[in-house]
């Protein structure tokens, strides 16, 4: 079966976006996703690379327009749900350590759902703790068990270690694809990732 490797972090708007709709690419290409954490923070440390908040800051009318081809993303994808989070950016530190740490406890999809629903739909501060632990407990998720292992210092290093892997093989921001070893970038890349996975199933 093909695989679609989703090099994914919380921060990134993009990245919840292009969550939404890569399922529906992997189904008509009867192709698998496999989710690859990795810390955009430590990616962007690691490879002198910035946000686009911080990139184009200076640079007249590039936030606007980026701003507007998110619009477009949304309707033409019909993400009704997404809002800018108003406390972004927040330090998904803890999020990340809590998404490997949910993996290993068998509650991941769980855990994505909630965590993005609060951050791209909803419009918590999931910076706060106590706000991450109420709105993955109301999706069945013991907070308790996640916070927990978060703490484990082999969970850190695992994650560490994931996002030094994504950055050897390339990965420079998210999201990020690789689809038979090719690699893809931002989620305007979706259309030519629908297309290598289909021609990865002939």
């Amino acid at each position: 079966m093909t695989e679609i490797e989703f090099f994914f972090d919380f921060a990134s708007p993009n990245v919840y976006l292009a969550s939404r709709v890569l399922p529906s690419i992997a189904n008509a290409a009867s192709a698998k996703i496999v989710v690859r954490p990795a810390l955009l923070g430590g990616i962007f440390k690691a490879t002198g690379n910035q946000s686009p908040m911080q990139a184009f800051a200076g640079v007249k009318g590039k936030l606007a327009y980026e701003m507007l081809e998110m619009r477009r993303f949304v309707e033409r994808h019909g993400l009704s749900g997404f809002s800018m989070n108003p406390y972004f950016p927040i330090n998904t530190l803890p999020l990340m350590r809590g998404l490997i740490a949910a993996r290993r406890l068998g509650v991941e999809d769980s855990y994505t759902k909630a965590i993005s629903a609060g951050m791209w739909e909803e419009g918590l501060n999931m910076g706060e703790p106590a706000v991450v632990a109420s709105r993955i407990a109301s999706d069945g998720v013991d907070s308790d068990a996640v916070f927990r292992m978060s703490g484990d210092d082999d969970v850190k290093r695992e994650l560490i270690h994931a996002t030094e892997a994504a950055v050897s093989r390339g990965v420079f921001g998210l999201p990020t694809f690789f689809v038979g070893g090719e690699m893809y970038f931002g989620k305007d890349r979706l259309d030519q990732v629908r297309e290598a996975a289909l021609a990865s199933r002939v």
